[in-house]
């Protein structure tokens, strides 16, 4: 599978007709708004918060990061958040982008343009992470293709859209390796850290947002990526896009670039404005920086807490905050900060109309598009595809030829017969079951950050995911079915044979199921390893091969009817035997007891040959059900992390 034609190479808008055509920050008419951003805050505090008996909240619990601060950020202004280790940097960023973590309680009042923010913020802003999470088996072009459909207004042309892509991979430097694939560690040919980085940058300029934020850009990078990193950062700029990011231990002519500084220590302000006013300010306190000294070191390094006296540092931090306070740099900020404050009461902003003029796709396209990304994902990865259907074609061939010519109708038959439909029971539970439980795993960062950007909802990337694996988890059964069936000569009807056929099917998709509801429902892999492991056990001696199901102890009859490895047993094994008469007993020991017919066989396991419909019924009711529960433990773990 690959993306459209229209997204080939050959077929790329070349770059200096999309010059002429695209103004750098409004792509089309349906971009958020081209009046600029303005954002301020005032008196905000925020607090993380963690998790009492019952998972309760109370004050005990909270712990303040940000402390009481107020700021201003206006249109083309090149912000830098400085400060230690620590000192709520990317808390604040993350608040003001309305992206603060789950849990976290914010006090105070955000205005962009003259209105609160709100969810509004996922589309009219972009947010690039520190680090950089891809589908890495996609390539560039395939990345922007599914991003440009899940985040631009639906009302904008396949066209307009194929520019788009073109136009900011020329811009970001990645046109030369739109048909390279994002790569993982392990691949040989990948694009390289700052590639990667530029590519975050264009999935989030791609709704030509009027606020960019970004948390520690540079970080990874050599000199040079950095270098040319602000420099695009510092162009954006001066065309009107306002721009906050959190650096750490940034160059001094990186330093230099920033038109704003916003220091904090301890969670509270200590400067907001120019470099160059930073500096005096400190010096003006008595911490002048040295000549060919980093000037952004050294003011971290002031308000840093030095080891072992980590109580003097905090006096300083504090100290400077309190003289910041009330200094004339504070009074000018907070003079914008009310007047901004004061707008917002008395105007009429066009902004809120602007903003709530946006379209999303429609709830089938997203379904599509993710569909389409996790299918290109599955298919693209041996491991999940190619080596699962090399390993089934094997193993049907090996237990098909091992059981070859020893299912007669004898007593011996009767065992035979019943341990090949149990190894086939079980070869399409177990391995399946704990294949799948690293998918969810695996994909839940990514998940994370683009449904709390809303990309999409937590029901369309589930079932997205699970119908992408959906064919594999057809194809496979069916493939081992008729290949260890016939080999190993089961039952030559068509009744027998389809019933087993559908049997192992269902299986298969039950046990994935349950895979996915342990992978959802636990944080790692192992954790839902050592749960899942005993019910397993539930499940195997349940199935009807080893102990007969009239005889479980009351205590334990329930687990029956949770185990499809039961249902499909008693449905295969009617399957079998309804009908056969005259099964051979041993001859030469008559004392041996003796299954005369298939009627015996189903009465030795407690089997009804009345049940098989309500067998494969049975099965696709814990299907549903798995599914039922792993979609809400994904739903309950996406909102509460």
């Amino acid at each position: 599978m690959s993306v459209p034609e229209s997204y080939q190479m050959g077929s790329i808008v070349k770059s200096d007709e999309v010059e002429k055509s695209l103004p750098l920050r409004s792509y089309s008419k349906w971009s958020p708004t081209d009046q600029g951003a303005t954002i301020v805050w005032r008196d905000l505090c925020v607090y993380a918060t963690g998790s009492g008996f019952g998972g309760s909240v109370n004050a005990k619990n909270l712990k303040r990061i940000i402390n009481n601060s107020s700021g201003a950020v206006q249109p083309g202004s090149l912000m830098a958040l400085m400060g230690s280790s620590g000192s709520g940097k990317t808390t604040l960023m993350s608040t003001l982008a309305y992206r603060q973590p789950a849990g976290t309680v914010v006090q105070g009042d955000i205005l962009i343009n003259g209105r609160r923010i709100g969810p509004f913020m996922h589309r009219i802003s972009g947010y690039v992470y520190q680090d950089d999470l891809f589908n890495g088996t996609l390539t560039v072009l395939e990345h922007m293709y599914f991003m440009a459909n899940l985040k631009l207004d639906r009302r904008v042309k396949s066209k307009e859209r194929d520019q788009i892509i073109t136009d900011l991979l020329e811009r970001t430097g990645l046109i030369h390796s739109s048909n390279t694939r994002i790569g993982t560690i392990d691949d040989k040919k990948v694009l390289s850290g700052g590639e990667r980085k530029r590519l975050a940058f264009a999935v989030e300029l791609l709704n030509s947002p009027v606020i960019i934020f970004c948390d520690e850009p540079t970080t990874g990078l050599d000199s040079f990526s950095a270098q040319q990193l602000v420099n695009t950062l510092h162009e954006l700029a001066k065309k009107g896009t306002t721009i906050l990011c959190t650096i750490h231990q940034p160059s001094s002519q990186l330093f230099s670039m920033f038109n704003n500084v916003l220091l904090l220590a301890d969670g509270r302000v200590a400067f907001n404005g120019s470099p160059d006013k930073a500096l005096a300010f400190f010096a003006e306190q008595g911490y002048e920086c040295p000549k060919a000294y980093n000037p952004a070191d050294f003011l971290i390094g002031v308000l840093a807490s030095t080891p072992g006296s980590e109580r003097a540092s905090q006096r300083t931090a504090s100290y400077l905050c309190d003289l910041y306070a009330v200094s004339s740099a504070a009074k000018q900020r907070e003079t914008i900060v009310n007047l901004e404050f004061h707008m917002a009461e008395s105007a009429d902003y066009p902004f809120e109309s602007e903003t709530d003029e946006f379209k999303s796709q429609f709830w089938p396209w997203k379904f599509y598009i993710l569909w389409y990304r996790a299918t290109l994902i599955t298919f693209r990865d041996p491991t999940i595809q190619t080596l699962r259907f090399i390993q089934k074609i094997a193993l049907a061939l090996l237990i098909g030829v091992c059981f070859a010519g020893t299912l007669d109708s004898t007593q011996l038959g009767v065992q035979a017969v019943q341990g090949l439909l149990f190894l086939m029971i079980s070869e399409n539970t177990y391995h399946p079951m704990y294949s799948i439980l690293n998918v969810f795993p695996s994909g839940f960062p990514l998940f994370l950050r683009e449904s709390r950007s809303g990309m999409y909802s937590t029901a369309q990337y589930y079932l997205a995911i699970n119908s992408a694996l959906l064919p594999a988890m057809i194809l496979e059964p069916v493939v081992f079915v008729v290949i260890s069936y016939w080999i190993s000569g089961l039952r030559a009807t068509a009744f027998a044979f389809t019933t087993v056929l559908i049997c192992v099917v269902l299986v298969m998709n039950a046990a994935t199921a349950c895979g996915i509801f342990f992978s959802t429902a636990f944080n790692s892999v192992p954790l839902a390893m050592a749960y899942l492991v005993p019910l397993d056990y539930i499940f195997m001696i349940t199935s009807g091969i080893f102990i007969k199901i009239s005889t479980l102890p009351f205590v334990f009859s329930w687990t029956q009817y949770v185990s499809w490895m039961l249902y499909a047993n008693e449905a295969m094994t009617i399957a079998q035997w309804k009908g056969v008469e005259n099964i051979t007993c041993f001859q030469d020991r008559a004392e041996l007891p003796c299954l005369a017919n298939g009627k015996d066989v189903l009465d030795k396991y407690s089997f009804s040959e009345d049940r098989v419909h309500l067998d494969i019924f049975s099965i696709l009711v814990i299907y549903f059900v798995f599914h039922f529960l792993a979609y809400i433990c994904l739903l309950r773990k996406a909102r509460r992390i």
